[in-house]
């Protein structure tokens, strides 16, 4: 499944349209995977990072009560660190902090995934035809505003979702959540 969607990705002019399309009709089963593990393996396994770069953006723009219209970002993923809410309904029966973790966890699955941080991901919204020339002439990506984000935004940030999390949880973070925010930082 994870090779051919990673070719339904590539057989179209554009990559970032074809993945677009994609995510649209798979996201509604993923709301219904009913195991963490197995979100987690559908996402750790797919080839394609653009699909589950947009796959992930989806499933967090879902969990925010006022979606963010920003475009794929620096900014944006904070915006979801900011107020995304527990992202599905049901998930396993787990603790609440467990949930929360999940939330972390696909956080930094996204961030990994966004053209930010892969190299060569910028060119994957480009078609296979075109992506070879990007790569000789060792085209930069291009920056957008919401990418140009300080430490001191990310260290807000990251204190206004810890309190979040304190009010929320009402006891001492396990040590998997913290991990995870280092992580993430």
């Amino acid at each position: 499944l994870q090779r051919m969607l990673s070719i339904a990705v590539e057989v179209d002019k554009s990559p970032n349209c074809s993945s677009c399309k994609i995510a649209d009709v798979i996201f509604p089963f993923i709301l219904n995977i009913p195991l963490r593990s197995q979100r987690e393996a559908f996402f750790n396994t797919m080839e394609s990072q653009l699909l589950r770069c947009k796959l992930l953006e989806l499933l967090f723009q879902h969990s925010c009560d006022v979606p963010t219209t920003l475009p794929m970002s620096l900014a944006k993923i904070l915006y979801f660190l900011s107020h995304s809410s527990v992202l599905l309904p049901y998930q396993d029966g787990a603790a609440t902090w467990q949930r929360w973790d999940e939330v972390l966890q696909y956080l930094s699955l996204l961030l990994m995934s966004s053209p930010l941080c892969v190299p060569l991901a910028e060119h994957l919204r480009s078609s296979l035809n075109n992506r070879m020339d990007l790569i000789i002439q060792k085209a930069k990506p291009k920056l957008q505003d919401s990418d140009e984000i300080s430490h001191l935004d990310i260290e807000l940030k990251i204190k206004e979702f810890i309190s979040r999390m304190q009010h929320i949880l009402g006891q001492p973070f396990p040590l998997q959540i913290t991990e995870k925010l280092c992580m993430l930082r």
